[in-house]
């Protein structure tokens, strides 16, 4: 199993020998073997990748992310294909039916509302509001609880704050954590055969990732308590994300979340958690779904 994630963001050549990936760099050259590897961000544009690298990095399953000239996360390289069953997970998932997707769905929005409490209990706020909303989800979310929810929570976490306002630094380093742990999601989903464009709950016609965005909730508050640490409490709004906050972001699926009564890493989550869904899909049964909890979540 993959374990590490590899960051570039120093002038480098990224190549492929004896199935080996090696930066080569000024001070000299590293080789990972590439079965160790999960995700590499190349976060710098001084770097080159070979197309024989990429060739290996989705051969062997590795999300490859880049970023654009402000070093925000701007795409992700995923493996087209690459499980056994890829046409018959493919066709399950397309023909799920709206009341399973439904409910699907208001399991993801619950998990996601109750790791938002524990994520202000961990930042020593209260999160018993928060917590009671999870209890509220109905089947598809019809109330959109999760938006009243983020409202809350939002307004506990962070002194004032605008989720819109791309000028704040914590909404950049937000949105850096979040596109790291999207792309790790997103190749546990295509490791279990599952087709990111088919979400449960997203359904844009121009969303590649739609079933990544929906699965990638329950995670977003790990993400939240690692930029409320990194900027004073919450509080640290100016300037721009620099290359340790960015490395410390870029780790996060190194991190660790609760899967029922075992605790992984947020990349093995994502495996596990996208391995349940299409149990949960074939078998129509919610309850197979497995969604993580933060690993010293009370």
């Amino acid at each position: 199993m993959a374990w590490r994630g590899v960051h570039v963001t120093n002038k480098a050549r990224l190549s492929l020998a004896d199935g080996q990936m090696v930066v080569e760099q000024a001070d000299g050259a590293v080789r990972l073997p590439l079965e160790d590897i999960g995700w590499v961000v190349v976060d710098t544009p001084q770097a080159t990748v070979t197309l024989a690298l990429l060739t290996a990095c989705m051969a062997a399953g590795v999300a490859v992310v880049v970023t654009d000239a402000r070093h925000t996360p701007s795409g992700v390289m995923l493996p087209f294909h690459g499980h056994y069953r890829q046409g018959a997970v493919a066709a399950m998932q397309a023909a799920v039916s709206v009341p399973l997707r439904k409910r699907l769905w208001q399991a993801v929005v619950r998990r996601k509302v109750e790791n938002q409490a524990a994520a202000l209990a961990q930042c020593g706020g209260d999160g018993r509001a928060v917590a009671a909303m999870a209890g509220l989800v109905a089947s598809g979310d019809a109330a959109n609880v999760e938006a009243r929810a983020a409202r809350e929570y939002w307004g506990r976490l962070f002194p004032s704050f605008r989720r819109e306002d791309g000028t704040d630094k914590r909404n950049m380093l937000l949105n850096y954590g979040y596109a790291v742990v999207r792309s790790a999601v997103a190749r546990g989903l295509v490791a279990a055969g599952l087709l990111p464009a088919f979400g449960i709950g997203h359904a844009s016609a121009s969303n590649a990732f739609n079933l990544a965005d929906d699965m990638v909730e329950p995670l977003r508050p790990l993400v939240d308590v690692a930029v409320w640490r990194m900027s004073d409490g919450g509080r640290a709004r100016d300037g721009e994300p620099d290359i340790g906050e960015r490395r410390a972001l870029a780790a996060l699926p190194l991190g660790s979340a609760r899967m029922g009564r075992e605790t992984m890493s947020v990349l093995a989550a994502t495996e596990a958690m996208a391995e349940s869904l299409v149990r949960a899909m074939e078998g129509k049964r919610v309850g197979a779904l497995v969604l993580p909890l933060f690993a010293d979540a009370s």
